[in-house]
């Protein structure tokens, strides 16, 4: 009997995988060779002036670019400008541009394209919950957020292809803000279409959306009027919420997958099919737990304290994660300039937490308010690693937590506004500096401070940080910000991550950065 079903079922597969191939897979004219087929989800947007979610970039990076990239080793790179000049007091920008650069539809992009698309982001009425965070540096970007003009006033376009960019303060990241895709050109005629003008994008990139059926299918195909090297695949397909995705690539229906955490001995067993496809890549990035500092009982340090030192984050990644990740005392990853191998994290101790409580304003735990912790998912199921976290208070504090869930598409959001006296999360780089990580989600006036967190030291010691251009000098000021917010238990750091990835031997080029995505028009795929 067994073998009888055996065989249905691998009869089934071959006809399913035939029926893949025919309808998705290859589409007309296609043979293997020119496509790569991956696992995906529907992007909240396609707009990258209010795109905020990792989900939403990583398609938006294929179909649109800005006047600088991200380079091989995470340096702000050439992109649509081709060079740039800095005045003598290191805050005016003059980027020139390449004149070969085309919207998808064919029209060329002009400076006045990259001043529209910069004001189109800033105007209140877009709504971006980014441009503040990555455009507010110029001069005159905060007249435009708050309505007062239509103009940013730093910005100048010189001709069709000079523009000079001014702003407040010299900053060693400000070019490396560029890189990221709120600052990405957008046409104006495009988005004169209507509110979802981004479903029908006209953008810059190497690739071009070609198809998107949501929940089924999101194809893109090669550009073939990018200025760079034309991609080495014609077409992209990502099979929209199609399955598991490791079973989809063990079957042959994906190119590419992530590693799912029932899988990690599969994967590490070297005698195994699994093994030779395995690359596990570092990442730059941060999982966390943030207290609501607005409320009660977080607005204590005392209980934040006390929270933190019952995690047992080391049995957590061992037990949970099977050390697929690194345990975190602090906030900058390994890797992130200004890692402190050094820094002084809080031990876990339970005993000492429970000391804190008694001595703190409660005085036992029977009298603190009820708490709930705000996290992404659907229908009730938490992850792994929370429900252990909830379980260690309850062991160790004699707290009950409850869950509530915002939906994966719109957590980030949402969650200023929908936060709970706890939230969970993560954090990946948009670019290699600490101010990504210490001054976007600790400062005072961050909209990424989703606990709205308040240090008037933090805030002097960030502004210090990124205006002074000793890079020595400038890094270990960032440490000192990043102890003090430890001390405050501005957070609970957990782990730092890193990505298992299965790639098939013929897929070549793939090569995910430390920022966890990668560029599809390196990759190339051979017949097979």
């Amino acid at each position: 009997m067994k073998r009888i079903i055996y065989a249905v079922v691998t009869l089934t597969l071959i006809i399913s995988l035939l029926v893949f191939y025919l309808l998705s897979g290859c589409p007309s004219g296609q043979t293997s060779e020119h496509v790569l087929n991956l696992y995906g989800v529907d992007p909240l947007t396609l707009d990258p002036t209010v795109g905020s979610d990792a989900t939403s970039h990583g398609y938006m990076r294929q179909l649109f670019s800005g006047l600088l990239h991200l380079g091989d080793k995470l340096e702000p790179a050439p992109d649509i400008a081709w060079r740039w000049d800095l005045s003598n007091d290191s805050k005016t920008y003059t980027f020139y541009l390449r004149d070969n650069v085309f919207f998808h539809n064919g029209r060329i992009v002009k400076a006045e394209d990259i001043k529209y698309s910069w004001e189109h982001a800033l105007n209140p009425t877009t709504g971006s919950q980014t441009a503040a965070t990555y455009l507010g540096d110029i001069v005159g970007a905060n007249e435009v957020l708050a309505g007062k003009s239509q103009e940013i006033s730093g910005l100048r376009v010189i001709d069709d292809y000079t523009i000079s960019v001014t702003i407040d303060e010299p900053k060693s990241y400000f070019l490396s803000k560029l890189t990221y895709v709120t600052t990405f050109v957008v046409d104006r005629d495009n988005i004169a279409q209507g509110n979802e003008w981004w479903r029908h994008p006209n953008g810059t990139g190497p690739f071009k959306l070609r198809q998107w059926d949501e929940s089924s299918q999101l194809v893109l195909e090669r550009n073939e009027l990018y200025y760079n090297d034309l991609a080495g695949v014609e077409l992209v397909i990502f099979h929209l919420w199609a399955g598991v995705p490791m079973n989809m690539y063990e079957t042959g229906q994906i190119d590419i997958s992530q590693v799912d955490l029932a899988y990690v001995d599969r994967i590490n067993d070297k005698t195994g099919s699994f093994y030779q496809d395995l690359v596990v890549v570092p990442e730059l990035s941060f999982y966390y737990i943030g207290f609501n500092t607005t409320k009660p009982p977080f607005d204590d340090a005392s209980i934040r304290r006390a929270f933190s030192q019952t995690v047992d984050k080391d049995k957590l990644v061992s037990l949970v994660f099977k050390d697929m990740v690194q345990p975190a005392d602090g906030i900058l990853p390994p890797g992130m300039p200004g890692f402190n191998k050094d820094l002084s994290g809080l031990d876990f101790d339970v005993d000492g937490a429970k000391a804190l409580i008694a001595t703190s304003s409660y005085g036992d735990v029977s009298n603190l308010p009820p708490i709930t912790i705000t996290t992404l998912g659907w229908g009730g199921l938490i992850s792994q690693e929370l429900e252990a976290i909830i379980y260690e208070w309850r062991l160790n504090l004699g707290v009950e937590v409850d869950v509530r869930q915002l939906e994966p598409q719109v957590f980030l959001y949402d969650l200023l506004r929908e936060k709970d006296e706890m939230y969970y999360m993560g954090w990946i780089a948009d670019y290699p500096h600490p101010q990504n990580f210490l001054e976007v989600l600790f400062s005072g006036v961050s909209e990424y401070n989703y606990g709205q967190y308040t240090n008037p030291e933090v805030d002097a010691l960030l502004r210090i940080a990124g205006i002074q251009q000793d890079t020595t000098l400038s890094l270990e000021m960032y440490q000192q910000v990043e102890q003090v917010l430890i001390g405050d238990v501005a957070c609970i750091p957990l782990w730092f991550g890193q990505n298992y990835l299965l790639i098939k031997l013929y897929v070549k080029g793939y090569n995910l950065n430390l920022l966890g995505y990668a560029r599809l028009d390196s990759v190339s795929v051979e017949p097979h």
